[in-house]
């Protein structure tokens, strides 16, 4: 039986890759801000901070681990208070590393973002791409990834570029798109609609972790959806195959950026920098170096994934509208200024 810890195994994804362990008859050790209701024979969840290099050194001593899987980050939109979240996102990270090197735990699988971009690309980026934050959780993610890889060389890092992890249960800002289609309302686009975005389906994401752990040394994986559809097309697809009555409409490009800037500045917007700019670009990961190196595949595309999430969401959403006290992407984001555009639609 394999030990492994989690930080963020509360949340949307560490959730999902907590119960896949489990379910493989590995013993888990969560660590999360959050408390966890999940209960199991072969998991012991602390509510915690990983800062809390006390608390850390503890878990390190009472356990053993084969690896680490570092999921815990708290969210631009979520978190106002951006001097703590770059000491959790950073400062948390790097005492993840120091007790896996002082403990000789060998293996750390980190999940970073494509938000180390903000900006439209009209080709497949690559993991030499020089990454490019506007933002601060952006910007943590990458010295994140920093840290990891420059300040031990007894501990093998490997680290995922993810887009948007989408599964059933994955809410956040994507809520507020599903609660428009579950209510036939328009589905308001930026631009013409003929943008691509990729995603990633978190099982998908949970299948390259465990590839991970086989991997010999320290690198950077691009990860994401193969054959990726224009958001015309994907929310098209969602749209009917859902049944719903919404249609799309489209928002002039330079006057909805405009826009959104001005309600992020006015602190009325739930979508930041990263958000309002990329929901008007296109960016796709070229993932043929995690292809080749780890045997990676892809199962889902977007348009299939976002419909598995949006079916949850309108299973669910009554239950969904009560839940409190959970983590950022296992709730619904607050619409904001947006509420007044649902009300026209």
């Amino acid at each position: 039986m394999a030990t492994y810890l989690i930080t963020g195994g509360s949340g949307f994804f560490g959730s999902i890759m907590k119960r896949t362990l489990l379910e493989r008859g590995d013993y888990c050790v969560n660590i999360d801000l959050q408390a966890d209701p999940y209960l199991h024979d072969h998991l012991t969840s602390i509510q915690g901070d990983i800062r809390d290099s006390e608390l850390m050194e503890k878990i390190f001593k009472k356990h053993q681990f084969d690896a680490i899987f570092h999921f815990a980050a708290l969210l631009a939109h979520v978190k106002k208070d951006k001097k703590n979240l770059w000491s959790n996102n950073v400062d948390g990270t790097r005492c993840v590393l120091k007790c896996a090197e002082k403990y000789h735990v060998k293996k750390i699988i980190f999940t970073s973002s494509n938000c180390l971009w903000a900006q439209n690309f009209d080709y497949p980026i690559t993991e030499e791409e020089n990454p490019h934050p506007i933002e601060i959780y952006g910007k943590s993610k990458l010295e994140g990834e920093n840290i990891l890889l420059t300040e031990s060389t007894a501990v093998n890092s490997v680290i995922f570029r993810c887009p948007t992890i989408i599964d059933e249960g994955r809410l956040g800002l994507l809520a507020i798109l599903y609660e428009f289609i579950d209510e036939g309302r328009k589905v308001w686009l930026v631009g013409d609609g003929s943008n691509r975005y990729q995603f990633i389906y978190a099982q998908d994401l949970v299948k390259a972790c465990l590839l991970a752990l086989e991997y010999p040394q320290s690198d950077i994986f691009n990860i994401g959806s193969d054959n990726v559809k224009t958001f015309n097309e994907t929310y098209t697809y969602v749209i009917k195959k859902s049944g719903s009555k919404s249609r799309l409409a489209h928002f002039p490009k330079k006057l909805a950026i405009w826009g959104m800037k001005m309600c992020y500045v006015l602190g009325i917007s739930p979508l930041g920098p990263y958000q309002y700019r990329m929901i008007s670009s296109s960016f796709i990961f070229d993932t043929s170096k995690i292809k080749e190196k780890l045997g990676f595949t892809p199962t889902l595309t977007n348009e299939e994934m976002m419909l598995k999430s949006y079916t949850y969401y309108h299973k669910n959403r009554d239950e969904i509208k009560q839940r409190k006290n959970a983590s950022a992407h296992n709730v619904s984001a607050k619409m904001g200024v947006i509420r007044i555009l649902k009300w026209l639609s």
